[in-house]
């Protein structure tokens, strides 16, 4: 099963890069490949929501159960889409005065083992791409 993880010591704080990545309706406007994203629920610090993802003519909608643990964490179960599994998690770790080691962990297989082989190369690419855009988003709202 194909795992991505990533870690970065970034100059904000916690609870500044804990509400970049709850904000799931604003991952349109910065994230790659994500072209709609509707909160269907949102209550006691968990959301329902479906992110749509578009790549040239492919068109997917991940639906997924978001676990806010304010502001150390956050976890994300999937629950349908077109992979057999997907689960993610955000750490936030506080690191000095106001920065803060951002960990990113994810997991994930494919329905098709033969598209599972073919695409896992470019998921590794998308991941690193996805986390680096909001790292891009951050610099965009709180400064460099």
């Amino acid at each position: 099963m194909p795992h991505h993880r990533e870690t970065r010591l970034l100059p904000y704080t916690p609870e500044q890069l804990f509400a970049l990545v709850a904000a799931v309706e604003r991952y349109p406007e910065f994230l790659p490949w994500c072209k709609g994203a509707r909160v269907l629920e949102r209550k006691d610090g968990v959301i329902k929501a479906d992110l749509l993802i578009g790549y040239k003519m492919f068109q997917e909608k991940f639906t997924s159960i978001v676990t806010l643990g304010v502001p150390q964490k956050i976890s994300v179960q999937y629950l349908s889409g077109p992979l057999s599994y997907l689960t993610n998690e955000w750490e936030f770790r506080p690191s000095g005065k106001d920065a803060c080691e951002l960990s990113f962990d994810v997991e994930f297989d494919f329905r098709s083992p033969l598209l599972g082989a073919a695409m896992e190369m470019f998921f590794d690419k998308a991941l690193r791409k996805m986390v680096a855009a909001f790292e891009e988003r951050a610099k965009e709202l709180y400064g460099a």
